[in-house]
């Protein structure tokens, strides 16, 4: 969805999103991560009261306002879209999170002792420019805690065949470990997600679908339609091996 207003999209998708996870595992996250994996990748970070967190592209910050309602972390959420971080700010209620508007990078002043980039990795084509933004705001022993869609890039029918393309930049593992280490960032702790990732894309789409009617009345029939296509190429990439989803932590070194 490109325009910046959020709520129509958000609302629209609410219900089906309930619907697509196992009790316990949807927490307004706008990705294929599960509550479990959010928080198994809170763990690894270290991740804990008092701890500072700045969460990148927050969105609405649904895996935000997890971390900061159980595990008493000190939360920063960013992200472009001003429509998002309000609906953030809304349903943040009484809980500490605080919120700003801005593109990344640059990254806001000071230092953190973790740095969150959630499921999207992808959507920034100078990885270069992200992890060195991100080295820079995080003091020796900080963490960078991630997601990444890791395979070549894409092909040029594979981009004619992806909706947004654009925000679709893939990495190879490899490349993206050099680009780690070039900015003293080694990793602790890595986990291949792919095969849970592809069964929440197909736990989507048939909720979308199940749920067409009221989702096209809100966001409109070609959205729609672009939104499960790009969930039906992603299943297929994770189900081949064409893209693998992969959970990393890595730190600062001194």
């Amino acid at each position: 969805m490109r325009q910046d207003e959020r709520r129509p999209f958000v609302v629209a998708l609410q219900q089906a999103r309930e619907a697509a996870y196992d009790p316990g595992e949807y927490v307004e996250q706008e990705s294929f991560m599960r509550a479990s994996e959010i928080r198994a990748l809170a763990e690894r970070a270290g991740i804990a009261p008092g701890v500072s967190v700045l969460d990148l592209c927050c969105g609405v910050a649904g895996p935000g306002r997890l971390l900061t309602r159980e595990l008493g972390c000190s939360y920063l959420g960013v992200d472009a879209s001003a429509s998002a971080v309000a609906l953030a700010r809304e349903r943040a209620g009484d809980l500490p999170c605080r919120f700003e508007v801005a593109h990344v990078p640059p990254l806001p002043p000071g230092t953190f002792d973790v740095v969150l980039l959630l499921e999207t990795m992808l959507a920034f084509p100078d990885k270069e420019k992200l992890v060195n933004a991100v080295a820079r705001a995080l003091p020796s022993g900080g963490r960078f805690a991630f997601t990444l869609e890791e395979g070549a890039p894409l092909s040029e029918s594979e981009r004619a065949r992806m909706p947004d393309a654009d925000t679709v930049w893939l990495t190879p593992l490899d490349e993206l470990r050099d680009v780690l280490t070039r900015d003293g960032l080694v990793v602790r702790w890595q986990d291949d997600w792919s095969r849970s990732h592809r069964a929440v894309a197909e736990s989507l789409i048939g909720a979308f679908t199940a749920d067409a009617t009221a989702i096209a009345a809100r966001i409109g029939r070609r959205a729609l339609d672009e939104l499960l296509a790009a969930h039906r190429l992603w299943s297929d990439w994770l189900a081949t091996g064409r893209v693998r989803k992969i959970a990393l932590v890595a730190e600062r070194a001194a």
